[in-house]
């Protein structure tokens, strides 16, 4: 038989050079880094103080006393729970968490907030359940806020307005259970309607000209001005009678005209006698 041998066509230095070669996870980085110029890029990171937990199964987000003055990037956007409370935030900007579709609940409390934009929830309309706005610096919300939203809100601790606007809100929102009595009027609202609960105030105040109280209110106005307008009519009445009799007894009495006396009847009048 004829022994066939196989020859090597490899060179040591070309198998050496093979050995070398990066894995293909890192050769495709580098090939990333040169095409963008040679910036690797990097994930989004967490504020400093700021962490993913799961709790109960679902993906939370805290940040809580974070000392955060703005609302944070880098949120993940399976979170279910984002919990912003205890910070400096003074405002809600419009969209501010429309890239988080599965949001339920969310806590701003214990900010400074004093504005929130009519689209701050907007894209949440579908998810969000629990919201809680408590012990911030609000005094009004736009309604436009919380339209197509079906949320729990918790608005106790601010120093509300107490107007019509504060009524529409309540009107499309539920309040989160034992916190109706916390919505007190502040320094902003009517005088006489400082330091008072709101909820009590919609049955009696005319705010929105609805409600039980405002139709109330509303009829007892409507009687008292017709009542007023037919009393001025009727002064009106007697000071122009009045007037124009007094003008009557002033003019000098008119004498009866004497009748003419013929002398035929003078004559025969005279004979009777």
């Amino acid at each position: 038989m004829t022994s066939v041998s196989f020859v090597s066509y490899f060179t040591p230095g070309l198998c050496q050079s093979v050995a070398m070669l990066p894995p293909a996870g890192h050769l495709l980085s580098l090939l990333l880094v040169i095409g963008t110029g040679g910036t690797a890029p990097s994930p989004r990171l967490a504020p400093q103080g700021c962490y993913v937990a799961e709790e109960a199964g679902e993906r939370t987000f805290r940040c809580s006393q974070a000392g955060l003055r703005a609302v944070p990037t880098g949120i993940p956007n399976d979170t279910r729970k984002l919990y912003l409370d205890a910070n400096q935030l003074a405002s809600v900007p419009a969209g501010a968490f429309q890239h988080l579709p599965v949001l339920e609940e969310l806590d701003l409390s214990h900010n400074v907030l004093a504005h929130v934009s009519g689209a701050a929830f907007q894209g949440l309309a579908g998810t969000l359940r629990h919201l809680d706005l408590s012990a911030n610096q609000l005094a009004s919300v736009p309604v436009e806020a919380f339209v197509g939203l079906q949320i729990q809100v918790n608005l106790s601790a601010n120093p509300w307005r107490c107007d019509c606007a504060l009524q529409e809100v309540l009107q499309r929102v539920r309040l989160a259970p034992g916190t109706e009595m916390g919505i007190v009027c502040g320094p902003g609202a009517r005088s006489d309607l400082v330091g008072q609960e709101f909820l009590p105030l919609v049955e009696e105040e005319e705010l929105c000209g609805t409600g039980q109280g405002g139709a109330r209110h509303s009829t007892d106005v409507a009687l008292l001005v017709t009542m007023g307008g037919w009393l001025v009519l009727v002064v009106a009445y007697l000071a122009q009678y009045v007037w124009e009799n007094r003008d009557g007894t002033r003019r000098p009495l008119k004498r009866a005209p004497a009748l003419p006396v013929h002398s035929e009847d003078s004559s025969t009048l005279s004979t009777m006698v």
